[in-house]
C-alpha cells in the first residue's frame, strides 16, 4: 500500500495530495479534461475494474510548461517511486527532443508502453490532382515550393514533421524548401486546404473525420503499422513504400529509477488494459485506433522517435 504524501506545487497554488488507500498515482501533466487526463483517468479506472491493481488509482492534475513541470517534478523528486505512473503522449516526445523542458531528456524516465493513438493522416481536398500518397511527395521532390501544407501545430511540431518524414524516406532532404503553414488547430488547417489555399494538410485522423464523411476531402494516407477499423478503404504510408509510423498515442512512464521488475509489472498492467473489451469500448468511443507498443518494443520506438525528430527539428532551425 502506497502511505506517502505527495507534495506538489503548481504555479497557482500548493496542495497535498494524499494517495493513502489508493494503489499508485497517475499524474495527468494538463488540467482536468484532454488527452493526458483521460489517459490517467481511463487507463487507471480500467487497471482497477478488470483486476489489474486492488485498490484505484488516484489521479492528480499537475499542469504546467506542456508536460514539463510534471516531467521536473517525477524526475528531481519521484525517480524511485514504484507507486507513480504519469500520462503521455506524442507531444511528450517531441517536447523532449525539442529541449522543450529545459535540458530535461527521454533518458531520465521509462517509458511503459502506449495502448491508443490518433493517427496521422495526410489529407487532401475531394478535387486534388494527387490521387495517392507517391504523388503528392514525387511532386515535392519535383518542385518543392509547388506544395504548401496547412497543420494545427506550430512550426517544428509534430503536425509539421510528419510530411517531413515521409519526404526523407524518398531520398528528399532539402525540408527547409518545404511549405508549411500553422494555423489555429486542425479544423482551421482542414479547411484552408478545402478551400484551396494549400495543396495538403497533415493532422490527425480525429481531425478530419466529419469533413472526410462529408466527401469534402479524400484521405492519401493514414500514419499506422495498419488500417483503421472503419476507414479500412484509407491505406497505410507503409502498405504505399513509405515506412512511417506517426501517431498521438496515449500512453505512461514511470521514474528512471525503479527496478526492472517494476517495469515489467506495470507493463504487464498496462498490457492487460490493451487487451480488455474495457479499453477497447474506451477507444472507439473516444476515436483511438489500436496502437499497442508496450515494454521495450515501446521504449525502443521512443528512442527512434525522439532521435528523428531532433534530427529535423535541427535542420529546420528549431533547435540547435
Amino acid at each position: 500500500m502506497n502511505t506517502k504524501i505527495s507534495k506538489l506545487c503548481t504555479l497557482a497554488a500548493l496542495f497535498c495530495v494524499s494517495t493513502a488507500g489508493f494503489a499508485a498515482e497517475c499524474i495527468a501533466p494538463a488540467n482536468p479534461g484532454g488527452g493526458w487526463d483521460f489517459t490517467c483517468r481511463q487507463i487507471g479506472k480500467i487497471m482497477y475494474d478488470i483486476g489489474a491493481v486492488e485498490k484505484p488509482i488516484q489521479v492528480t492534475n499537475m499542469a504546467g510548461a506542456g508536460g514539463g513541470l510534471a516531467f521536473n517534478h517525477v524526475v528531481a523528486e519521484r525517480n524511485d517511486d514504484a507507486d507513480l505512473i504519469v500520462a503521455a503522449s506524442s507531444a511528450t516526445s517531441t517536447r523532449l527532443a525539442q529541449n522543450a523542458y529545459a535540458g530535461m531528456t527521454a533518458d531520465q524516465v521509462r517509458f511503459v508502453g502506449a495502448i491508443g493513438a490518433d493517427p496521422g493522416v495526410i489529407v487532401v481536398a475531394k478535387d486534388s490532382p494527387f490521387q495517392t500518397l507517391g504523388d503528392l511527395l514525387n511532386a515535392i521532390k519535383s518542385k518543392p515550393g509547388s506544395v504548401t501544407f496547412a497543420g494545427g501545430s506550430a512550426t517544428g511540431g509534430f503536425d509539421h514533421l510528419k510530411p517531413l518524414m515521409l519526404l526523407q524516406r524518398v531520398g528528399f532532404t532539402d525540408i527547409a524548401k518545404v511549405k508549411y503553414i500553422s494555423l489555429d488547430g486542425g479544423a482551421d488547417a482542414i479547411t484552408q486546404t478545402i478551400g484551396g489555399f494549400t495543396q495538403a494538410m497533415t493532422g490527425d485522423m480525429s481531425e478530419v473525420v466529419g469533413f472526410l464523411k462529408a466527401g469534402e476531402i479524400r484521405v492519401l494516407a493514414v500514419l499506422t503499422e495498419r488500417r483503421i477499423p472503419g476507414f479500412d478503404s484509407i491505406p497505410t504510408a507503409k502498405e504505399q513504400g513509405f515506412d512511417v509510423v506517426a501517431v498521438n498515442w496515449r500512453g505512461l512512464y514511470i521514474p528512471r529509477g525503479v527496478s526492472d521488475q517494476t517495469f515489467d509489472i506495470w507493463a504487464q498492467r498496462l498490457q492487460k488494459v490493451a487487451d480488455s473489451a474495457e479499453w477497447k469500448e474506451a477507444m472507439a468511443a473516444n476515436g483511438l485506433a489500436p496502437f499497442t507498443k508496450v515494454g521495450g518494443d515501446f521504449q525502443s520506438y521512443i528512442d527512434d522517435v525522439v532521435a528523428e525528430v531532433r534530427k529535423l527539428s535541427q535542420e529546420l532551425g528549431v533547435i540547435q
